[in-house]
């Protein structure tokens, strides 16, 4: 049996250039990892081309829908393997939270097909594959701080991230990312993200200065379907966050902390506002 870990991302920034002709917005952003995650198990099964997920949340698809399944299916498909695949998958990343937690969870499942088959795929190819299926996924197969451009699958790697804690909070419902973009108009909502002055942050270990570069352009679209994105973001900045912002297309939000003890109020203070509320590492 297999074990792979797939970890939440977060977005420190989210800077959203123009509709291309294919539909897809090209995106500038700086996205990192954090110690929420996700846990899958992988082992063979004599059923040739079989594909059974066991899943502990009853929100989950275990059906083609789920892309685990759809990458598995495309391995045993492209590499002709003679078997069959069973997968654990443990559910600890919220479901359409803007937290990457299907992706990460197609990331996993890459990079377990890969050592279950011994394919001796390297992490960039396993990338390439990933983005067939989904735009955040090469993200989250290298796992680890980086400048994410195109539509979010040309990777950069860049310094990670200074020691910080995030205290997460999801609202009670989920946003179509697909929607959320669809309403998104460059000329009202896009916001002033210098991703440059960012990264030079990142790569000196500031931590004050990387909160002032953070930013989300998504955030004011969301707020129209999602109340709840204000509301969480005004309480914790009432509770002393560093800075309080969505992640992704939301409805997420998150706010950074330099000290543990910092992070334990906030926490405190929002965790009677929704039921998914979270105390992590940021880890990069």
């Amino acid at each position: 049996m297999i074990f792979e870990t797939a970890n939440a991302k977060l977005n420190l920034s989210l800077d959203t250039l123009y509709k291309r002709d294919d539909g897809f917005h090209e995106v500038d952003m700086v996205m990192t990892t954090i110690d929420l995650s996700d846990h899958l198990a992988f082992q063979k099964t004599n059923n040739h081309g079989t594909i059974h997920i066991e899943v502990d949340n009853r929100f989950v698809p275990t059906d083609k829908r789920n892309l685990v399944y759809q990458i598995i299916d495309y391995f045993i498909r492209e590499f002709n393997l003679d078997a069959g695949v069973h997968v654990e998958l443990t559910k600890r990343i919220p479901i359409s939270a803007g937290m990457a937690g299907g992706s990460s969870d197609a990331a996993a499942t890459l990079r377990g097909m890969n050592v279950l088959f011994n394919l001796g795929l390297s992490l960039e190819e396993l990338a390439n594959i990933g983005a067939q299926f989904g735009s955040d996924i090469p993200f989250c197969v290298y796992n680890r701080t980086a400048r994410c451009t195109g539509r979010g699958e040309k990777i950069q790697h860049i310094a990670n991230t200074p020691s910080c804690w995030a205290v997460i909070a999801k609202p009670n419902v989920g946003v179509s990312t697909k929607e959320v973009y669809d309403q998104f108009d460059v000329e009202i909502h896009q916001a002033k993200i210098n991703n440059d002055k960012l990264i030079r942050a990142l790569e000196n270990k500031d931590y004050l200065e990387m909160v002032k570069h953070m930013g989300n352009d998504l955030e004011l679209v969301t707020e129209q379907f999602v109340n709840e994105v204000k509301q969480f973001k005004e309480t914790m900045i009432n509770a002393g966050v560093d800075i309080a912002m969505m992640s992704g297309s939301g409805p997420t939000v998150f706010g950074l902390c330099q000290k543990e003890r910092q992070a334990n109020k906030v926490y405190n203070s929002i965790k009677g506002c929704c039921t998914d509320v979270y105390k992590v590492r940021v880890l990069g």
